[in-house]
Order: structure tokens, then C-alpha cells, then sequence
């Protein structure tokens, strides 16, 4: 069923007169094709938008669907932290509804794929709402991930341990989101997000806790086509559930990635940069290695549009 909402687009793309969506801005560009004809093609980004209604009152209706990178998608979707050796790419699928000039609602599906195509998949759902009045823009939003079947997940490399956050054992999250965005002219702005959430484990994991509380921050900025952003995580288990071992500050992992990305004027991209550039807590030692995981991990990225 998953999967058949995330292919939804491309089913309905033959029939529907299709754009593509601006990087910064994908409620803008909803309501820019629905003012294009039915034989009209908005050539404005890498994604893919249908304009599916629009009505006389100003309201309009449109589907988003985009494959990107991991790195690139972990701009808009911070909470977690996907290791960029393992995660291959991000498939997501976004109903938007436009309830007028400035205030949109947006519902969405995504999928995370791991690089082998083996691993447990990691589907996330999200709703929320966002007010744009042209320069600045404010949205909240509720998302949730989780692995199907809850499995844990396995090594995919020599001497990683893959996971979400660095925890093979991963099983759903739930988060509260809040972002915004400040525009400084056309080609330039500045992004902010703030989210609070719990991430609930596996039974038997080797951590000993069923749940841990998350907080992360998020600062970007672009300009044309470069664009950096700064991501900071703090994770410790649930502060309601009582004992000692909980109020110790090593029982607390905090964390930042560095990145920046180029998209070339061929409808590629090019990432640079390093999760975990800094972290601190004491990580459990574990067979197959230390956990959470908090290695710094650089990499270089490329992703080419087809």
C-alpha cells in the first residue's frame, strides 16, 4: 500500500499536465503551475509537481513526488540523523492544499532506502501547515518514522553499525516540527528548524532503555546554487522514567553534521561534508560496535536528475 502512494505520481503524470518544483520554495510552486495551460511545462527545479485542481476561489490542490539524496533531503527532514554511507536515496510522495493566499497544508509519505536494498526500509508520514507571506515563511508539523516488521537493522559496511541516530536498534519516532524561512532577495535566504520528539527502540537492545527523548536545530542558508547547513541533535532516555542511571551526563549523546551542496547547472548535485563533526557522551560497547554510533563520518556526494 506504501508503495503504491509513493508511485502515485508517476501514475498520474501521463494524464496531467506535470512541472517541476522550486528548491526553496515547493508551495510557491504549486500555485505558479496551476496557472500554467494543460499543455504548458513549468521548468523551475529538480522535483516533480501535478496540479491536480484549483479552484475559483483561490484554493488549489497539487501532488509533489521527489528522489533525492539522502543528504540533500536531511535539510528538510533534521530530527534524525541517516548515516550517508548507508542510505542510498529518499523517495517521497506530498499531497499540498492550498487554503488560501498565504496558508497551505501539505500531507506526506516518504521512504528511505538503505544501499544494498536488503535492509528494513524506513517510512515516514508527516501533516502540517505552513503560513508564506512572501519573504518569510512559517510552518509546523507533526511527522512520525518507523520500520515495517520492526526488525533491527543490519551491518551494511565493514566496521559501521547503520541505523537511525546510530541505533541498529531503531523502531519508530515521533516528532513535532517546527521551520522557517527567511528570504534575503531572489537567489538567497536563510532557514531555521527546531523539533522535539521520542524515538522508542527495539526490546533487547543493547542501550537497556525503551525510549529516548530528541531535540535538534537546524540553521541553513543558500545562495544560488550553493547552499550549507548546520544540524545539532541532543538525545538522552525518557526523563519521566526514574533512576540514577538516567540523570547521568554520560547517558546524554549530543551531535553535529556539517554539509554543503552544489546543484550543477545539468541537473545534478554535488554534497560535501561530515556527520558527527562533534559529539560527546560515552557510547556502549557492543560486538558489533559502539552505540549509539556517533563515528565522524565524512563523505562526498553526487546526484544526477534523470
Amino acid at each position: 500500500m506504501r508503495r503504491w502512494l509513493l508511485s502515485l505520481p508517476l501514475l498520474l503524470m501521463p494524464f496531467i499536465a506535470a512541472g517541476q518544483s522550486a528548491a526553496n520554495d515547493p508551495y510557491d510552486m504549486a500555485g505558479r503551475l496551476l496557472m500554467q495551460q494543460p499543455d504548458q511545462m513549468a521548468q523551475i527545479g529538480p522535483s516533480v509537481a501535478v496540479p491536480l485542481w484549483r479552484g475559483a476561489d483561490g484554493r488549489w490542490l497539487a501532488l509533489k513526488a521527489d528522489n533525492d539524496t539522502l543528504t540533500a533531503a536531511q535539510r528538510a527532514d533534521a530530527p534524525l540523523q541517516f548515516r550517508a554511507v548507508d542510505a542510498a536515496s529518499v523517495l517521497s510522495s506530498q499531497l499540498q492544499y492550498g487554503l488560501g493566499p498565504n496558508l497551505q497544508a501539505h500531507a506526506g509519505v516518504t521512504e528511505h532506502n538503505w544501499a544494498n536494498n536488503q535492509a528494513p526500509r524506513v517510512i515516514g508520514t508527516e501533516v502540517g501547515a505552513t503560513y508564506d507571506a512572501g519573504r518569510y515563511s512559517l510552518g509546523l508539523s507533526l511527522g512520525s518514522d518507523t520500520i515495517p516488521n520492526a526488525a533491527t537493522l543490519p551491518r551494511l559496511l565493514p566496521g559501521a553499525v547503520p541505523g537511525v541516530n546510530g541505533l541498529p536498534g531503531f523502531d519508530s519516532s515521533t516528532q513535532l516540527n517546527a521551520r522557517g524561512r527567511l528570504a534575503l532577495d531572489s537567489k538567497s535566504g536563510i532557514d531555521l528548524g527546531a523539533s522535539v520528539g521520542r524515538v522508542r527502540l527495539l526490546p533487547g537492545n543493547l542501550l537497556g532503555v525503551s525510549t529516548l527523548d530528541q531535540k535538534a536545530l537546524s540553521f541553513g542558508v543558500d545562495r544560488g546554487p550553493l547552499s550549507g547547513s548546520i544540524v545539532g541533535r541532543v538525545m538522552q532516555p525518557e526523563t519521566a522514567v526514574p533512576g540514577a542511571a538516567y540523570n547521568n551526563p554520560d547517558r546524554r549523546w549530543s551531535s553535529i553534521d556539517l554539509g554543503v551542496t552544489w546543484r550543477l547547472p545539468w541537473q545534478g548535485q554535488l554534497s560535501i561534508g561530515a556527520q558527527n563533526v562533534w559529539s560527546s557522551g560515552s557510547a556502549v560497547n557492543t560486538p558489533a560496535g559502539p552505540e549509539p554510533d556517533q563515528s565522524r563520518t565524512p563523505y562526498v556526494q553526487y546526484h544526477q536528475d534523470l
